[in-house]
């Protein structure tokens, strides 16, 4: 795909490249939501909650390293904007090796981080019994999850989302397929869950990475090691990853602790949070493709210093990612009993979901702002301040679990998440102005002194 960036973004610009990615994005959530609905059919709250529990912790484990996607993006991104071939292959090739690298150690150390996270999510002896056997089979997958956020993260930087749509549709369309297949006709239960993920995320690799050599080969690029191992580039990359790693883990901290406790206000309360979160998961995942949208032009902008269009990639962006955020909690509101009940046939948590619906179909809303600054500061490498962000906002968040859960229970943990998510939102507007004149007076200085 050629790229003119002297051409102004328009609506139609936005989605065309948001849309793809919006529909690979959904698809993911869905994972959890069949993989719900498969367990749920089996009518035992403890295995829901311990899949639930179980992907929180893979979400935990695997996204605390999502810093392989999002700097890959933003880096990709600047790339491509100055049109650096040569920058943008090697790019790949450092995410890629750090990736397999990281999932391999995590499969080296998965006896010891195993029982200890089982252990520190809680829940009954039922709950935590699924919960491991669960994690003794998805922690098969790491090399390849990691390795595909690599590949994700290539694709969304060149605002390629199309190919990203078919490798992430391929990869969570095979899980899901396999899930149910393995569940309702071999009758696997919770292996057969983690499982089929384990063997969609191979196959998601291999499709990736032959996508990749394609690209590659168009572009005339392979594997020139001088570029690749570039120390500068190589502490560039660190430097950008340990600030989004500390950020991605303070952001799953904050969802880890929610299910944490849950777990302790019992089976049936465990089981319907997941459920409800799977709602807002879907509706985040589909906004999200706007925050991709933004990463990707904001990066190519100040990659092709164009200001204008910086602005544009911004404004653009926000209209359409907070009117979906909107849109969504409206359909979760509305259509909220329905989809309860196609996820679990157990009344206990159907009624006890019921009651907290209203704060699911608030989180969409307000978790909007969130994804898409996400994006803007991503696109801009504006790492250190996404990491003092959240940190200020995690700490917003506990702070009002302190004040609220145990005053009033199961509803002061959720108005808790929604104090994280205004926080959130909150303390990025306040950033960026301060990101526009840095990465736009850099340049300005650089030509000054050429």
């Amino acid at each position: 795909m050629a790229h003119d960036f002297t051409k102004p973004l328009t609506h139609r610009t936005v989605l065309t490249v948001a849309v793809p990615i919006m529909l690979a994005n959904v698809s993911e959530p869905l994972i959890g939501v069949v993989n719900t609905a498969v367990i749920g059919r089996l009518n035992d709250p403890a295995m829901i909650g311990g899949v639930a529990i179980g992907g929180v912790i893979f979400g935990f484990l695997f996204w605390g390293f999502g810093f392989l996607r999002l700097s890959t993006s933003g880096m990709a991104a600047q790339a491509t904007g100055a049109g650096d071939h040569p920058e943008l292959a090697a790019v790949f090739w450092r995410s890629l090796m750090l990736a397999i690298l990281i999932g391999l150690a995590i499969l080296l150390l998965s006896p010891l981080i195993g029982p200890l996270a089982v252990s520190l999510m809680g829940g009954s002896d039922a709950v935590q019994a699924a919960n491991l056997e669960y994690f003794s089979w998805r922690v098969l997958s790491a090399p390849a999850a990691l390795a595909n956020f690599a590949i994700l993260g290539w694709f969304v930087g060149q605002s390629r989302t199309k190919t990203a749509l078919v490798v992430q549709l391929s990869l969570n369309l095979i899980n899901m397929a396999l899930s149910m297949f393995f569940v309702l006709n071999l009758g696997w239960a919770v292996p057969g869950v983690g499982l089929a993920a384990v063997c969609a995320e191979y196959a998601g690799l291999i499709l990736g990475l032959l996508i990749v050599a394609n690209r590659m080969r168009g572009l005339g690029l392979w594997f020139d090691a001088a570029h690749v191992f570039s120390v500068a580039k190589i502490r560039h990359i660190i430097s950008a990853n340990a600030d989004i790693m500390l950020r991605t883990v303070l952001l799953l901290f904050a969802f880890a602790w929610m299910a944490s406790r849950s777990a302790r206000l019992g089976d049936v309360p465990v089981a319907a949070n997941a459920i409800l979160l799977h709602f807002f998961d879907v509706a985040a995942f589909l906004t999200d493709g706007f925050a991709y949208t933004a990463e990707a032009f904001v990066g190519q902008s100040i990659g092709a210093r164009n200001l204008a269009r910086y602005r544009q990639a911004i404004r653009l962006s926000t209209i359409w990612g907070m009117g979906f955020g909107v849109l969504a909690g409206l359909i979760i509101w509305f259509a909220g009993e329905p989809l309860v009940r196609l996820m679990t046939t157990s009344e206990p948590v159907i009624a006890f979901a019921l009651q907290y619906l209203g704060w699911a179909a608030l989180t969409p809303a307000l978790g909007a702002a969130c994804f898409l600054y996400d994006g803007i500061f991503t696109g801009a490498l504006a790492t250190r301040e996404m990491r003092n962000m959240m940190l200020f906002s995690t700490l917003a968040y506990l702070g009002a679990w302190w004040l609220m859960e145990p005053r009033f229970g199961n509803h002061g943990l959720w108005a808790a998440l929604c104090v994280f998510f205004v926080a959130r939102g909150l303390s990025f507007a306040s950033r960026l102005p301060a990101i526009e004149r840095r990465v736009f007076d850099r340049y300005e200085k650089a030509a000054v002194k050429i």
